[in-house]
């Protein structure tokens, strides 16, 4: 089913994936109840909400895609979500920003559905393709520095080094150094290894601790957010939440694409300009944001961190097969889970490492030609500094036919460029982002 073989792998190196994969994302299930409980969602309906989207979204890209890649609800968008959609409006409260996302998940499935989607990944030129997944590796190695505190907000200058003496930063040392010299050995699983070396170091150090136990029941304490798919329409067209519902579907676009292009490039699985088996696995995330959104939480959308299960060999769905039933599991573990995600110093030291792989891609960029490398290099350098892989990529969008315009080459670009070109400039010069 998994067409192991073909792909090279085998079923222990795909579960080793999956497990990788998991134990890098699965913070998810702690950080966004705690940024949807600003929102006033309370926190056992997210956990949950959270848990239903990833599944039922990774199982689609298992199954149907047959792709190393997980879906979950997304950083960035829960944020949106909470302090700008319902913390910067009296008048919406969640349920009804609930009915928003809804709303943009289904016409986002309508969308997967048509050749939209695929077309776009095929319109993204080569060499923005590679800056988007330099650009993903440089955006989570910052990710794990900065909830590490190696590197620290700085008043004058925005970033500084920490503290390197905090335990946090000591233990990240420790995993990134016994995870290298485990990789430059060769070692099957060896982010896997380095993730659970570090953990013990944690629990015997006294860093890690499991004092609300290490089971509980899930539970939906507000049952169905959406229970009646005509409501949440109604409700968007009464509140004129149009602006709201195009932020959501043009942001997880692009965040998920980009992921899928990073991720697959890094896993050897892109053919020429094209993902085969495209439109299967963008409707994963379509999925995962309306079903999502009627049990409590925000926008799915593609994992960056499915390139640490593809750094440890993972393919094929099986990879993501084994994320979806140790999310599954996950369910009953909330305590366990969230202690183990909750220090961040485990799981920082895969991610750095993962991000300095897809580096990689930036050998593949032609310097040599400035219409070609600035965008690139516009995305590389935006979506660290910015927090967005989505604003990266809409930097490079803008930026690509514009100079390729001024060159005389402006019959190069595809189409569909332009297009969102034009919808990038106006979702970040009118829009909320």
């Amino acid at each position: 089913m998994f067409k192991l073989k073909e792909n090279n792998t085998n079923a222990k190196t795909e579960l080793i994936a999956g497990i990788t994969t998991f134990f890098t994302m699965v913070y998810i299930v702690v950080v966004n109840p705690v940024i949807l409980s600003d929102a006033g969602v309370p926190f056992d309906q997210v956990f949950t909400a959270t848990i239903i989207a990833a599944v039922v979204g990774t199982l689609w890209m298992a199954l149907f895609a047959n792709y190393p890649i997980a879906i979950a609800p997304g950083m960035g968008l829960n944020a949106y979500f909470a302090y700008s959609v319902v913390g910067g409006s009296q008048n919406i409260d969640y349920q009804t920003a609930f009915a928003a996302v809804f709303v943009a998940g289904i016409i986002f499935l309508i969308l997967s559905l048509t050749p939209l989607r695929e077309k776009l990944i095929e319109a993204i030129p080569e060499n923005l393709k590679y800056g988007i997944t330099a650009g993903i590796g440089l955006f989570i190695a910052f990710i794990s520095l900065r909830l590490t505190k190696i590197i620290v907000a700085d008043p004058a200058n925005l970033v500084r080094l920490g503290n390197l003496h905090t335990s946090s930063a000591i233990l990240t040392f420790i995993g990134l150094a016994v995870t290298l010299i485990l990789m430059l050995f060769r070692v099957n699983g060896a982010l896997f290894i380095g993730m659970i070396v570090t953990a013990l170091i944690a629990f015997f150090t006294g860093q890690l601790s499991f004092d609300k136990g290490f089971v509980g029941f899930p539970s939906l304490p507000e049952g169905l957010m959406i229970a009646n798919p005509l409501t949440a329409f109604s409700d968007v067209i009464h509140h004129s939440l149009f602006a709201v519902v195009f932020s959501f579907i043009l942001v997880t676009i692009f965040d998920t694409t980009g992921t899928m292009i990073g991720v697959a490039n890094q896993a050897g699985l892109m053919r020429g300009d094209k993902l085969p088996r495209a439109r299967h696995a963008l409707l994963s995330d379509s999925l995962g944001t309306a079903i999502g959104a009627m049990f409590g939480t925000s926008p799915t959308t593609a994992y960056i961190e499915s390139t640490s299960g593809v750094a440890a060999g993972g393919r094929t769905g099986l990879t993501s097969l084994t994320v979806s039933v140790l999310f599954i599991v996950a369910a009953f573990f909330g305590p366990l889970v969230s202690a183990v995600s909750g220090l961040s110093a485990i799981t920082a030291p895969a991610l750095i490492i993962v991000g300095s792989l897809m580096m990689g891609s930036i050998a593949k960029i032609r310097w040599n030609e400035l219409d070609e490398a600035f965008p690139a290099f516009l995305t590389i350098l935006s979506m660290p500094l910015t927090s967005s892989i989505s604003t990266g990529i809409a930097l490079g969008f803008i930026s690509y036919p514009i100079l390729k315009a001024a060159k005389g080459k402006w019959r190069d670009v595809h189409p569909l460029l332009y297009v969102f070109a034009v919808l990038f400039f106006i979702q970040l010069a009118f829009l909320q982002h």
